[in-house]
This record gives structure tokens, sequence and C-alpha cells, in this order.
């Protein structure tokens, strides 16, 4: 049965030292995946900088963690264990965190040319270093993940709102019978509406008689820049177009 004073290492001094190392480390590598993030967001991708922060701040604890087996438990390893051969962790930690990728990819869903799911699937990935984190004995680095992960749920959407970004939509055009499309006139359009069509994005179908272009636009110039609705009145009166699809786009 464990003591008080078994317990009670779990908050000496030098336990506290590590976590406060810990916190430092996971906390740096939550701004450095915040920035890394930002070049995502700002181009429309679908992982951004929650995306980011998250795995990379996981990623922080599960490994810097292992850098310190001494004080694994408490600091009673080598105590509790002796001369035996002590249970190994970082093996646990390959069939958690295995587990946990096949399960966040079922969360991640793709339609047309969006994806949602992904910052779920990360903060599902971020939970399990937290469990990890507490199963080990750094409860107070477990504690802070556990706020960081919760605020950048909460909070990092809306910073990203108020930074400068270029948001996508994905439009399916279906032009006519007989009507031939001119690449050179869609780019004219996109541009005087203040978007620019991603060119790796195109791609292009032929189907009954029909033309059917399906492709990203970027938000180039928020000043000229319409939103959907406002797009979908323009696309309706257009000349040789049969049907449209547009939505917000996160590719």
């Amino acid at each position: 049965m464990p003591t008080l004073e078994a317990l009670r290492s779990y908050w000496s001094p030098n336990e506290v030292w590590v976590n406060l190392l810990l916190f430092a480390n996971i906390l740096g590598a939550l701004l450095l995946g915040l920035v890394a993030g930002y070049e995502r967001t700002y181009h429309g991708r679908a992982a951004g900088m929650r995306t980011y922060g998250l795995v990379c701040m996981a990623s922080c604890a599960l490994t810097i963690f292992s850098g310190y087996p001494q004080h694994w438990f408490g600091g009673a390893h080598a105590a509790w264990f002796g001369t035996h051969f002590a249970p190994d962790p970082t093996r646990v930690v390959q069939g958690i965190v295995t587990g946990i990728g096949f399960l966040g990819a079922g969360m991640i869903m793709k339609d047309g040319l969006s994806i949602s799911g992904l910052t779920s699937a990360a903060s599902l990935w971020a939970s399990s270093a937290i469990g990890i984190l507490v199963g080990v004995g750094f409860y107070a680095a477990a504690i802070l993940l556990t706020g960081l992960s919760a605020s950048l749920m909460m909070w990092a959407a809306r910073i990203e709102r108020l930074l400068p970004a270029r948001p996508a939509i994905a439009l399916t055009l279906t032009y006519k019978p007989g009507v031939q499309p001119s690449r050179e006139a869609l780019d004219r359009t996109a541009r005087d509406r203040g978007y620019q069509v991603a060119g790796g994005s195109f791609s292009v179908r032929f189907s009954e008689g029909r033309h059917i272009w399906r492709f990203v636009a970027i938000e180039v110039d928020r000043r000229k820049a319409l939103p959907i609705t406002g797009l979908a009145g323009d696309l309706s009166k257009l000349e040789g177009i049969e049907a449209f699809e547009i939505g917000h786009a996160r590719n």
C-alpha cells in the first residue's frame, strides 16, 4: 500500500523542478506550433493554428517525459524495483499513440474539397498525452497540458479570425451544352471579384455535352471579395452557366 510519504514524493522539490522544465518546453512547443500553423491558416488549409498547436505541444510532452526516467512515479522508480527489471512505460506509450492515431483517423471527414475533424482528432491525441503524463506522475505538467489544450480549443479560433487570412471557397461550375469555357475568362472573372483560382485544385470533367469545372478560389483582395451569397448571385447571371455549387473550402 502506498504511504503518505510516497504520495508526497510526487510534489517534492526535484519533481516540481522537472515539472517546471516540462512547463517551459510544452509552452514553447505550443507557441512554435501556432506560428507554423498560422501559415496554413493564412492559406485556408484545414490543418491550421489549433491543429498544429495541439500536435506540437502533445508531441513535446510525449518526448520530454521520456528523458527523465529517474523522476517517473514520484522518483521512486529505482527504490520500488531494486535490481529487478522495471516496467518500461515507453512501450505502453507506443501502443497508446498508435491506437489513438487510428481512432483519430475515424474522426476526419472529407466532403468534396472540404475537410473537417482534424482539430478534434488532434485534441483527442493531445488528451492521450495528458493521460500518459498523469500515468507516470507528472501531474503538474498534465494539468498545464490540459489547460493549454482547452484554451486552444476555445480561444484559438477567435485569434485566427482576428489575424489576416486568405479564405478559400470551393466551386463547381456546370456549363450549358455547347458552351466552350475559357480559363482566361474564368481567371479574369475571379480577379474582378477579389479571388484567385488555385491552380493545383483545378479539375475538368465532360459529361453529356457539358463541361464541368471544379476548383478552389482563394481570396486575394478583401475589399473586392464578395461573400458566398454575393458570389451566388453573380454566378446566376453569368452567360453560359447552367448550374453551380459553391461552399467554404478547408483544404
